[in-house]
């Protein structure tokens, strides 16, 4: 084995509700201890959120609320998680940031304080993108075979831009539909905020909602219509971009003609 280890280090990783740290739940843990001699070490536990688990999240991960109904609570299995990571660095993919603020801010909620600040982290997805940079000079030395002798020109990256995207459709061409539909939607680009600021967000059927706040998720004209002193002082008060108002003005003016 070529990692020199000085004390075991901990792989570890959540399966959960949702990614918002604070207030999604974990429902998986897997640990696997790499010890300094090479054995592995493993512990794993379904956990009850204590909530329901979106159908979104079950489709990443696959755990229902079926499978977690007489799971142990995260109070319960705490001291275990704890123990396993004790004198342990730690290792994962994404592990910076998502995975150890997640844990530490879930023990928190639920009475146990997790001193992690000293601990040694080893990110295997920051390694990967270090070793393997996912540029755009990266991208068509891999799907055209060449350098990408003008980097940074504005013409030139576009230019390698469109042709590594010919060459994605005829490289994965059983997988990707040729249509600005499909690729968009590959993209995320329904996902993205209707405002540069990101204050605002789309619902599942396009409406437009707040993005923070004790309204979160809530769409404009459901504030305006259950507290339209709330959404008077968003609109003069609240020091919002003049560009998310502009959008807030003109989607309130189309529902109220």
């Amino acid at each position: 084995m070529r990692l020199t280890l000085e004390r075991p280090l901990a792989f570890f990783d959540l399966e959960t509700t949702g990614t918002r740290i604070g207030r999604d739940r974990i429902v998986q843990i897997g640990i696997v201890r790499l010890l300094p001699g090479g054995d592995r070490e493993r512990y794993q536990t379904l956990v009850n959120p204590g909530m329901p688990i979106p159908a979104e999240a079950t489709a990443v991960h696959g755990i229902t609320d079926a499978d977690v109904a007489d799971a142990p609570a995260l109070e319960d299995v705490a001291r275990n998680i704890l123990d396993e990571l004790a004198g342990c660095d730690l290792a994962g993919f994404n592990l910076l940031r998502f995975d150890v603020p997640f844990l530490a801010e879930e023990l928190y909620r639920v009475g146990f304080d997790w001193d992690h600040a000293s601990l040694r982290v080893v990110d295997v997805q920051r390694i990967y993108h270090q070793m393997e940079p996912r540029n755009l000079s990266a991208a068509l030395r891999f799907y055209c075979g060449r350098e990408h002798d003008g980097a940074h020109d504005a013409m030139a990256d576009v230019e390698a831009t469109a042709d590594v995207l010919l060459a994605q459709l005829d490289r994965y061409s059983d997988a990707l539909q040729g249509t600005v539909d499909f690729l968009g939607e590959l993209s995320g680009d329904r996902q993205r905020s209707p405002d540069a600021a990101g204050k605002l967000m789309y619902d599942d059927r396009g409406n437009i909602c707040l993005s923070f706040g004790k309204y979160k998720g809530w769409t404009l004209e459901n504030i305006g219509r259950n507290d339209p002193g709330y959404m008077q002082w968003l609109m003069t008060k609240a020091e919002l971009p003049g560009s998310t108002l502009g959008i807030m003005r003109s989607t309130l003016a189309d529902l109220n003609p």
